[in-house]
């Protein structure tokens, strides 16, 4: 997957991706690569000095990136100013410059002034600090109104890589019918770019109606209207994890099914079963979680785990520039 995603950003015009958190290791051996790669070009929030003697300490080549400092920013007023502005009277001028000097308001104002192209943080913070400035300030594509979570699932099995989405895992804890919608519409975008052919299944502890419940029905609901918004993608629910993988099981419990057995698209009816489902399938599955992505927004914005590594700071930076594409 990576292959090909690092040749399509090197077909284009190169990408600017902003790494909030600039004296992070983690953060550095990632821009390191990246610049040796070529294809990217990192900035690094941070004071020069420190991030800077953080590289040398790591013995990271960083010559080539571009590093700011929030407090020395020579167009802060302006950036205070428009952040005013969309703030609508909810932040004053202090209060905006104040949020502006911490790495994740500032980066995401980057992003949002044109300066670069997409976002990259949450190594040393939670998701929360991430969504909120890109909630307030970057805000959801027309047509949307809330942000959803989606990990790429990858492993190498027999030689061949297997790839699936999974979400929201991250973000909506109790989502509404429209919430599920536009999380399964965004999630099959997303899966499209990264090499994915969606079929999508929502997910239940029912298949075909087999169980009465609330969720239940809110899940048949969300796939009714999510067949509607995708006509030209295969849509189905909602169906038991086992039904949407298995064809023996799926054809059995939900016969003439599109989806069902050949599922690679999940929707899950909350965040507690998405998280819960997507680590089990990192931890005793043995793929690798990237994300969440954080779709519905105006501009790539994405989040790191607290727990990550370096290749996965590399291997994020790559997915997010490639939706910038």
């Amino acid at each position: 997957m990576f292959e090909e995603l690092i040749e399509a950003l090197k077909a284009a015009e190169k990408k600017t991706i902003v790494f909030t958190e600039g004296t992070d290791a983690r953060i550095l051996e990632a821009a390191d690569r990246l610049l040796k790669g070529g294809f990217l070009q990192p900035i690094l929030v941070g004071v020069v000095e420190d991030v800077k003697a953080a590289a040398k300490a790591g013995g990271f080549e960083i010559e080539g990136a571009e590093i700011i400092d929030p407090a020395a920013y020579p167009e802060m007023d302006a950036m205070v100013e428009r952040m005013v502005e969309l703030r609508k009277g909810k932040m004053s001028p202090e209060d905006c410059r104040k949020n502006l000097l911490k790495g994740n308001y500032f980066g995401t104002m980057l992003v949002k002034m044109g300066k670069a192209d997409c976002l990259l943080g949450g190594a040393t913070y939670s998701t929360a600090d991430t969504v909120r400035p890109a909630l307030q300030l970057i805000k959801c594509k027309p047509g949307n109104s809330n942000v959803s979570g989606t990990f790429i699932m990858v492993r190498e099995k027999d030689g061949v890589e297997e790839k699936y989405a999974m979400g929201d895992c991250a973000i909506t804890i109790h989502p509404t019918v429209d919430q599920l919608v536009e999380s399964a519409v965004e999630t099959a975008k997303v899966a499209k770019k990264f090499g994915i052919d969606p079929k999508v299944a929502f997910l239940s502890f029912s298949t075909k109606g087999s169980a009465k419940d609330d969720t239940v029905t809110l899940m048949q609901n969300a796939c009714a209207k999510a067949k509607a918004a995708m006509p030209d993608v295969p849509v189905d629910g909602e169906m038991q994890f086992d039904a949407a993988v298995s064809p023996t099981v799926g054809q059995l419990k939900f016969p003439g099914s599109p989806v069902a057995g050949y599922a690679n698209t999940f929707i899950f009816p909350d965040v507690n079963a998405g998280n819960i489902g997507y680590k089990i399938a990192q931890r005793f599955g043995g793929f690798a979680a990237y994300g969440p992505l954080l779709l519905g927004l105006n501009a790539p914005i994405n989040d790191l785990s607290r727990g990550c590594v370096a290749d996965e700071v590399y291997k994020m930076a790559i997915i997010t520039a490639s939706q910038a594409l």
